[in-house]
């Protein structure tokens, strides 16, 4: 049973909190709800009867007012989504709140509520609606079951005072639509859209909201800054200027009582601020310029997940937000001014283009001395790096002289940084130089196939390098081996790529059998040497085990047939050596002939 109080106490306890909130005792105009959640400052009184005397409706009754209604406060919504919908209204336990909800789109046809409550707070409950109690309370007698709703299905929501104070109340949805679908578990297309779409602005703009229409007899303005709207008192023109993020509501007085409500959603972005940017410099050899190096510069300490940082080659690009340059700029052998836009992500419209720099093309130092040189063990050094500088550029080595060239009298490796600079900004290029150690060659031997017309030499050398070799007049070449070369006097010279040296050989190439048989058989009687007509006053000493002298043959000789005065020489190997003269008539001993062959019987 209700506990009654006298009307005029209620009307005055809610005349002050009223002020500061947006109600409508009447369903005619009842207050949309689209997502966000009502915060009201409390009831007061029930304007017209929109039960039309009517003594119940559903768990309703008359109340002292004469009316069901005391003190009333509307509201409508409509779903967007399938799913479990509840509401939760919050009070002060020591009032007494009723509510009936009415599925309906007409306030003329509203027919019995689907959920409804009319118990008196005898035990002091701080909340009431449809669902369950979010502190819990299974127990609490003041909720209805949850409504299984569809898209589309319209409701309006009666809140009653019916207690002798009155200090408002909340209203938060809950069900599982919130869940699967929490952003379109209510149709906003219920809201008027007379305020239009969201706004985004910059700090220290002001915005003008437009409610004009015709018909109207006076503006209320409401503001939600995230605790339901509040009346902005004072405010009752067709248009409000605001300058703070919120959600702004407008509810249109007209002359045929059909009000309008309208919300729209205001939110004033941080207006970035661009910070000094350093010059710098396109090297040439680098085929772009990373623009993006810059964005921490023009940021500063601002946040680099909530602002945009692009660049552009004229203001007017920059503070149109055109034709802004790749990150990866391919600036050429020019220089350019780059300007700076820094702009909110939240709102491109918030943007400071007062910040630019120069890119300056630098060329940079090239690198054309060798960088693999070759230190002769012979002289004991080499020299490094640039013999012709730039006097516009510095030299360092990793060694700490700051030389263009060095002297070295080691092998390995040596690092040269040149640097071109401009205006305090720089670009610089670096050398590795390899210095490897080389030996001038030597000759050990000459390995000659001879005794046919196609004779093979081959030299044998000693020491480590980059050598090449030739054959008398003939070009250099990468083998040591010569293939086809003719009996007679021939020089081989090696000599070393890097300049560390070069030895000459004089050879000679003859041919002889390596054993004869003089048993008169005229096959391999006589042993003698081809191609000693090749040579200048050719002598063959031919010798025993011993190195007794046993013969001396010349061109002009028709060769050794065994014996010595008259006397048969025994089997056995036997030795020689052959002489000649040079082209300055010395009298050389061909090295490298082997000299050494075998009588058989």
């Amino acid at each position: 049973m209700k506990h009654f109080a006298p009307v005029l106490l209620m009307f005055f306890s809610l005349g002050i909190s009223f002020a500061f909130a947006q109600v409508s005792p009447d369903c005619g105009n009842a207050i949309p709800i689209c997502n966000n959640t009502p915060i009201n400052g409390g009831t007061i009184g029930f304007g017209i009867d929109d039960f039309n005397g009517s003594a119940t409706s559903g768990c309703l009754e008359q109340t002292l007012s004469g009316a069901i209604e005391s003190n009333s406060a509307w509201y409508r919504f409509r779903t967007g989504a399938s799913g479990q919908l509840g509401f939760n209204i919050g009070i002060d336990s020591s009032e007494d709140w009723d509510f009936a909800l009415y599925k309906s789109n007409d306030c003329a046809n509203l027919g019995d509520p689907i959920r409804c409550n009319f118990f008196d707070n005898q035990d002091e409950n701080s909340f009431i609606g449809v669902g369950e109690d979010p502190t819990g309370d299974m127990a609490n007698f003041q909720y209805d079951t949850w409504l299984d709703v569809a898209p589309g299905e319209d409701y309006y929501l009666l809140i009653n005072n019916f207690s002798n104070n009155n200090t408002g109340f909340s209203i938060q949805f809950s069900g599982s639509i919130f869940l699967s679908d929490p952003y379109t578990a209510l149709d906003c297309s219920i809201i008027n859209n007379l305020l239009g779409p969201p706004i985004t602005a910059c700090e220290n703009e002001i915005v003008q909201l437009d409610a004009t229409t015709a018909n109207s007899i006076d503006y209320n303005w409401f503001i939600d800054l995230g605790s339901g709207f509040q009346l902005i008192i004072g405010e009752n023109s067709p248009t409000l200027q605001v300058s703070t993020s919120a959600a702004y509501r407008v509810e249109v007085i007209t002359s045929t009582g059909a009000n309008i409500i309208s919300d729209v959603q205001v939110f004033f972005t941080p207006k970035p601020v661009g910070y000094s940017i350093t010059d710098d410099a396109n090297c040439s050899g680098v085929p772009t310029y990373d623009l993006s190096i810059k964005d921490s510069e023009a940021l500063g300490n601002q946040d680099p997940n909530q602002y945009i940082v692009t660049y552009y080659t004229s203001l007017a690009d920059a503070t149109n937000g055109s034709n802004s340059l790749p990150k990866n700029y391919n600036l050429g052998f020019v220089s350019q001014t780059i300007y700076v836009r820094v702009a909110a992500l939240s709102n491109p419209k918030c943007f400071d283009v007062s910040q630019q720099f120069q890119l300056t093309a630098l060329e940079s130092p090239a690198i054309n001395f060798q960088t693999e040189v070759y230190l002769c063990n012979t002289n004991g050094n080499a020299t490094l790096g640039d013999l012709t500088p730039n006097p516009s550029y510095t030299y360092l080595w990793d060694t700490g002289e700051t030389t263009s060239s060095l002297v070295v009298s080691d092998a390995g490796l040596y690092s040269l940084t040149i640097t071109n600079s401009l205006s305090g900004l720089s670009c610089e290029s670096t050398a590795v130089i390899t210095v490897f150690e080389s030996q001038p060659p030597k000759i050990t031997d000459v390995l000659i196939d001879d005794l046919k017309s196609d004779n093979t030499v081959t030299v044998v050398l000693q020491g480590s390098g980059d050598y090449e070799f030739k054959l008398d007049n003939g070009d250099y070449q990468a083998s040591t081996t010569w293939n086809g070369v003719a009996p007679g006097m021939h020089t081989i010279t090696v000599n070393d790529r890097n300049g560390c040296g070069m030895v000459s050989e004089e050879i000679v190439v003859v041919g002889f059998p390596r054993y004869f048989t003089p048993n008169g058989d005229n096959t391999n009687d006589k042993w003698t040497i081809e191609g000693l007509s090749t040579l200048l006053d050719p002598v063959v000493y031919i010798f025993d085990r011993q190195g007794k002298l046993l013969k001396q043959i010349t061109d002009q000789d028709p060769g050794w047939d065994g014996t010595m005065n008259g006397q048969v020489l025994p089997s056995s190997d036997y030795w020689f050596k052959l002489t000649y003269k040079n082209t300055v008539g010395e009298q050389i001993i061909a090295k490298y002939v082997n000299s050494h062959f075998s009588l058989k019987r």
